[in-house]
């Protein structure tokens, strides 16, 4: 006896319908059934085309369908065909739109493009951790956007922040006792970001940030002349970079951000 066929059927790459499918399978203890998929349904005439595949295979159907005209066409020639056929997703949608009294988009392949989005949003945010405080220089030159600044200029936090907008940023720490990485000069100068901060305002983050750890805030970390020589490094590298500077004394991660992402977009 051969073993009965449940035909996945979608007008996407069908991974809804072949999960809820499969799910619905297992509270049957797979009864040894077989899964078809049948993709990316565009017209009336794929619709034929399974009938025809699932009758021969004695099957029944599963589908995900979310044009209206393709969903009545697929009902109406199952029950001709006197098939078993399924609609996944077609209730769900009318109940909701009752519900909300909104018309839905029927477009397929909407729930593959938000995951998509969700899947670069994770990958930007990787790539910030890894690539954070200079980790890696290798990271300057896959970056979307590289931050430049000396310790304490919010580069971490900002790189997060710009991460779920889906950017890939590396962030690199100005010391003047450290040569900047060479790769800081071979991306273009638009991809860089100074963050400038003025002395006395680098000098109280810094203080607050060693008695947080518990250090001593005289430390030479938060020495103002030791400040104004990093900044006095941090120009320089910035002149030979020649890239766009941001002062973020008195500006929240949020501000700084959307500067960024406005320059983004005009250029």
């Amino acid at each position: 006896m051969s073993m009965p066929v449940i035909y996945v059927v979608s007008d996407s790459v069908g991974e809804t319908a072949e999960l809820v499918t499969k799910a619905a399978i297992s509270q049957f203890n797979g009864s040894g059934m077989v899964i078809k998929g049948f993709p990316y349904v565009e017209d009336i005439g794929n619709i034929d085309e399974v009938i025809s595949l699932v009758k021969m295979d004695n099957g029944m159907i599963a589908y995900t369908l979310v044009k209206p005209e393709m969903r009545m066409y697929m009902s109406d020639k199952a029950k001709k065909a006197g098939i078993y056929a399924v609609d996944l997703l077609g209730p769900l949608m009318d109940q909701i739109q009752s519900f909300i009294g909104k018309k839905p988009l029927c477009e397929p392949g909407l729930v593959r493009k938000l995951d998509e989005d969700y899947f670069k949003k994770v990958e930007a945010i990787e790539f910030a951790v890894k690539y954070d405080d200079g980790r890696d220089p290798r990271g300057i030159l896959k970056a979307d956007i590289i931050l430049v600044g000396v310790s304490r200029t919010s580069k971490t936090p900002l790189s997060q922040y710009l991460a779920h907008k889906r950017l890939k940023v590396a962030n690199v720490p100005l010391v003047p006792e450290v040569d900047p990485p060479e790769e800081l000069y071979k991306v273009p100068s638009e991809k860089c970001f100074g963050l400038k901060i003025s002395p006395e305002k680098l000098n109280n983050i810094r203080r607050e940030r060693l008695i947080s750890l518990g250090l001593n805030d005289q430390a030479s970390y938060a020495n103002i002349d030791r400040i104004k020589e990093e900044l006095t490094f941090f120009d320089k590298v910035i002149s030979k970079m020649n890239c766009p500077v941001i002062d973020v004394t008195n500006k929240a991660v949020e501000e700084t951000a959307n500067l960024i992402l406005n320059y983004i977009q005009k250029k």
